[in-house]
């Protein structure tokens, strides 16, 4: 049973999403949030395994909630789960370390699967979404294409690849692989220039687009 921390603002919506996680027999709903002011706290006292963020709230939103917890050193994964897909949003909220996006119109099996892919260290963005957000970086920027032939990760840079996908920093990761910092810097930029891309974000959409990580 996986346990989960639920952040939205509409109580009605909170109810459901407990209600129907309850029904699968896989997801408890160990605590709710109103709004992201009280979610640091709430992860401190639950310990929950993955927290299901709305993006649009009053007093601290989704992007603003990412950033206290990546501030406050919190890894718990969280999974964006919204009514729209604000591809900036979006972006931002990956470069701020979200592990998974999903629209409210998912079916209950594939928000139970997503759940659970987090939870067990992977990640679950919806193909259609991917598509969506690789398009409009490519459309914007000169510099991000699929590389014509792409030059193989080693097993070392797709684990540095997929704690970036995680939201660690460059520092966050070197503790995790004991490695120095200056050392992870230069691997994070031997990872770009192979996929041909200029950032961290753009790095984590490709890989996943390619299969690289989960």
């Amino acid at each position: 049973m996986h346990k989960v921390l639920l952040v939205d603002d509409q109580k009605l919506i909170r109810d459901g999403i407990k209600s129907l996680l309850g029904l699968s027999g896989k997801v408890a709903v160990v605590a709710e949030c109103a709004d992201g002011s009280t979610v640091v706290d709430a992860c401190r006292q639950y310990q929950p395994e993955v927290i299901l963020l709305d993006l649009s709230m009053p007093v601290m939103n989704g992007v603003q909630t990412l950033a206290a917890l990546q501030q406050e050193g919190i890894s718990t994964p969280v999974l964006i789960l919204t009514t729209f897909d604000e591809h900036e949003l979006v972006l931002k909220s990956i470069s701020l370390g979200a592990r998974g996006f999903l629209l409210k119109d998912v079916s209950l099996q594939t928000l139970v699967e997503a759940i659970s892919t987090l939870a067990n260290g992977g990640s679950w963005f919806a193909p259609n979404i991917t598509e969506r957000l690789l398009g409009s970086v490519r459309a914007g920027s000169s510099d991000f294409a699929m590389p014509a032939q792409l030059e193989p990760l080693t097993d070392k840079e797709l684990e540095i690849l997929q704690l970036m996908a995680a939201g660690y920093s460059n520092k966050e990761i070197a503790s995790a692989l004991y490695k120095s910092e200056g050392t992870v810097k230069n691997q994070c930029s031997a990872i770009l220039a192979k996929l041909g891309v200029r950032d961290r974000t753009r790095a984590v959409l490709l890989a996943l687009e390619l299969g690289l990580i989960s």
